[in-house]
């Protein structure tokens, strides 16, 4: 490389790496690997957020370099402040704690990398940083010492191997033992996005996948899901919807936050390694109004122990929760409507993740997982189950070449799982469903409200009874039960946005309905039944313009739309309400 060729310029350079690697390695080798490639996604996607650019990452080393000094140093901050959350839910000997060094120097650029003095003094004045510490040079000090809120501990010159002169170093006091005894953010009753409820209040986090194998993710997933599901039943808990909480999945969330978007007291998270026959299993429980740490245990099983783990972990938070039980309510409520079999819980886990995305072929993939999932564990009573799901949103949706026979199958699958467990709510939820499109509303409005007795957490229990009771013609109702629904599950589906609106438009409040089906097209912006819905609100309005673009989406979607076809599958028990979705998609312009 001769002068010309050279690139220099000036950039904040932040260097990270592991305080006692060696050790971790020494004591526990695939741990330390997988827990120091979670960290590194971590600290990856915080650079990133703070506009820098991670250039190398050596070893248990990570070099990132950044055009400002003041993002450096709060990426920084941010980054201790995560993996502290993060090292507190293992066990003391195991926690990974990086220390931080960021310099403001010269730096040469070739193709992605950088070298130089700038680069070195970063290192070497991260190498005077404590554990779970950030330390900067002068150049780096005299650019944020006014701008961010920090204590600076001057720690004198020290000569630098490499360098001539002596570095002015500083160290940024974000106290970090001291804060790792302190309580976190406490929430705010006064910014929470919907109020308390009268009864404990909780929402579990998705536990962390501490595997390099993406697949994993299921299983994960899966023992999160299991735990919202164990914990649902209890009419003395309020409980979010997983939909809601998966929301933050991958991301660096403040605990007070989470509390305050989803109107909970109490958030639960942890983490979850899977390896070879074993599982280890850590989880803490916060109270979010105090910040403070009422529960939190470390497990190491046999993996053939988990499912009595998720009972045990289940118990415990409601026990920090001062939820007490009697041995008879644990013994109803404990009924299992799994698997023991580990291959069927992960395809089980799989299955569901395709029939959520409400497309044919994932539904068609997802029903072959459920088919797999009996052959594998012939008892699997939720298997039974999510295989009739899939033949419902067939002939809902007329995925299949015979909607009537997709529809028995439906109804068939419904009644065996309930004779294999007759308190499984889904089952209840499923059969009503079916009852609805056989016509049969009284029995479908009473398998709806069984469901929402035997679990009064469960949303799709709501959400569907809301369906079932509007189409009968109690539209009043459908708004509170799909309110019900949605309050549990904040972050809702497009089809929950869908029957609420649907309600709506029932009653004549057509602003309202406009709203919520909005978000549902927001959500998934090919979700045809809110479009409809929009078209016939913006009709009754006489708003002609959005009434267009509404009519056009509708056949942008579904080119062969026909009104007389559409009449055809709603499962109205009065005339009058077929009548009037008619006829508002007529004045609409559809055909």
């Amino acid at each position: 490389m001769n002068t010309q060729e050279i690139k220099r310029k000036l950039a904040a350079i932040f260097s990270a790496d592991v305080k006692g690697y060696s050790r971790l390695m020494a004591e526990d080798e695939e741990w330390t690997v997988h827990t120091l490639s979670a960290y590194r996604k971590i600290i990856k996607n915080l650079v990133q957020q703070y506009r820098g650019r991670v250039v190398d990452a050596p070893g248990d080393n990570v070099l990132a370099e950044f055009a400002s000094v003041v993002d450096a140093v709060q990426c920084a901050v941010e980054t201790q402040q995560v993996l502290r959350a993060k090292n507190a839910l293992v066990p003391e000997t195991r926690r990974m704690e990086f220390r931080i060094g960021i310099n403001l120097g010269d730096v040469i650029e070739e193709e992605e990398r950088i070298y130089g003095d700038g680069v070195n003094i970063a290192a070497r004045v991260e190498g005077l940083a404590e554990a779970g510490g950030i330390c900067i040079s002068e150049s780096a000090y005299q650019q944020i010492e006014n701008k961010i809120p920090l204590r600076y501990d001057y720690l004198g010159e020290h000569e630098v191997k490499n360098i001539a002169k002596p570095v002015r170093v500083y160290r940024a006091q974000i106290e970090s033992e001291a804060v790792a005894r302190k309580p976190l953010e406490a929430a705010s009753k006064e910014k929470m996005a919907f109020p308390l409820p009268d009864k404990p209040s909780i929402a579990v986090l998705p536990f962390v996948n501490m595997s390099e194998d993406p697949n994993q993710e299921f299983f994960s997933d899966g023992l999160t899901e299991q735990i919202i599901t164990g914990l649902s039943h209890f009419p003395r808990l309020f409980v979010i919807a997983g939909n809601s909480t998966f929301a933050y999945k991958g991301k660096p969330v403040k605990i007070q936050k989470v509390a305050e978007d989803l109107g909970v007291r109490y958030v639960l998270e942890g983490s979850v390694q899977k390896s070879s026959d074993r599982v280890r299993i850590t989880a803490q429980l916060i109270d979010a109004l105090t910040g403070h740490h009422i529960w939190s245990e470390h497990y190491d099983r046999e993996l053939k122990d988990i499912f009595a783990l998720q009972d045990e972990i289940t118990i415990k938070i409601m026990q920090a929760m001062s939820v007490d039980l009697t041995e008879g309510e644990q013994a109803r409520h404990w009924i299992k409507c799994g698997t023991h079999n580990l291959k069927a819980f992960e395809k089980h886990e799989q299955g569901i993740a395709f029939m959520r995305r409400g497309t044919s072929r994932d539904n068609d993939t997802a029903r072959q997982l459920f088919e797999e999932d009996i052959v594998l564990d012939p008892n699997f009573i939720l298997a039974y189950v999510a295989l009739g799901w899939t033949h419902y949103l067939d002939a809902r949706f007329g995925w299949s070449e015979s909607p009537a026979k997709s529809l028995q199958r439906a109804f068939e699958l419904a009644q065996r799982a309930l004779a294999m467990e007759e308190s499984i709510d889904l089952g209840h939820t499923l059969l009503g469903c079916c009852y609805l499109l056989m016509r049969q509303h009284e029995k479908a409005i009473a398998e709806g409200e069984r469901a929402v007795a035997l679990n009064p957490n469960g949303v799709m229990a709501y959400s569907m009874l809301a369906a079932i009771v509007g189409s009968s013609g109690r539209w009043e109702e459908s708004v509170l039960f799909a309110k019900q629904s949605m309050r549990l599950n904040p972050f809702s589906e497009p089809t929950d946005y869908w029957i609420l609106g649907r309600a709506y438009f029932m009653t004549g409040q057509y602003d309202e309905a406009i709203l919520r089906l909005k978000k549902a097209v927001q959500i998934s912006p090919d979700f045809l039944p809110a479009h409809i819905f929009l078209a016939a609100c913006y009709s009754s309005l006489g708003r002609d313009a959005e009434t267009t673009a509404a009519a056009k989406e509708v056949l942008r979607i579904n080119p062969k739309f026909s009104v007389d076809s559409h009449a055809g599958t709603l499962p109205y028990k009065n005339e009058a309400d077929i009548e009037r979705e008619v006829t508002a998609l007529r004045k609409a312009g559809l055909k």
